[in-house]
């Protein structure tokens, strides 16, 4: 078997200008020399590259821009629908985060609200077990009061405070002097009043003047 490798064909082109033929198609000779086995896509190019007239002009085929380009703007477009996609749920869920937060501190607000107002009736048991000189219950009501304090607890005892009957119930009233423009008054506090958290679990029973 012949190792041999077949001899490519020669093209005779002239190297001197003034030899060259205005009718000698060099092109053509290059395309008749090309190999066989070069397809259709090499065969147009080297037509285009060796004959420009063959070549396409974007102007003639309506401005068609680069492809690459067309792709990179699809691809660029895609990626900013998907940061504002990402923006868009980043921001709902901050928002829900912020909704579930307030929502929870105001279930435990309320529920530890709910727990102090059961505990109202110990509170007016130690009141009542002060007004009949019991004092070693004074320190108990106190670290009590105290502990609940620290959470959000209000004692609602109005001595000498104007009257609101948002906070206040009263109960007895005495009429004020004439020369007395203050307006209502609280003057003695029956019961005392308590609040968790701005919200009132019982109002102090009072007795007005005014």
């Amino acid at each position: 078997m012949s190792n041999s490798t077949p001899e490519e064909p020669s093209v005779d082109i002239p190297t001197d200008p003034s030899t060259i033929d205005s009718s000698t198609d060099v092109s053509g000779a290059l395309l008749d020399s090309a190999p066989s086995t070069v397809g259709d896509d090499a065969t147009e190019l080297i037509s285009g590259v060796l004959d420009p007239e063959l070549a396409e002009d974007p102007i003639e085929n309506g401005g068609a821009e680069d492809p690459i380009l067309d792709v990179m703007a699809v691809l660029e477009a895609e990626r900013d629908g998907y940061l504002l996609d990402l923006q868009r749920v980043t921001a709902e869920f901050a928002n829900y985060r912020k909704q579930a937060d307030r929502r929870t501190i105001e279930i435990g607000g309320r529920v530890r609200g709910d727990l102090v107002e059961k505990l109202l009736p110990v509170f007016d048991a130690c009141d009542l077990a002060l007004e009949h000189s019991a004092h070693d219950v004074a320190p108990i009501r106190a670290s009590l009061v105290q502990v609940l304090q620290s959470d959000g607890l209000e004692v609602l005892d109005p001595v000498n405070e104007p009257f609101d009957p948002n906070r206040h119930e009263a109960v007895l009233h005495e009429p004020a002097d004439d020369d007395d423009d203050t307006g209502q008054v609280v003057i003695e506090v029956l019961r005392r009043g308590y609040a968790w958290g701005g919200r009132v679990l019982r109002p102090a029973m009072v007795r007005v003047r005014g």
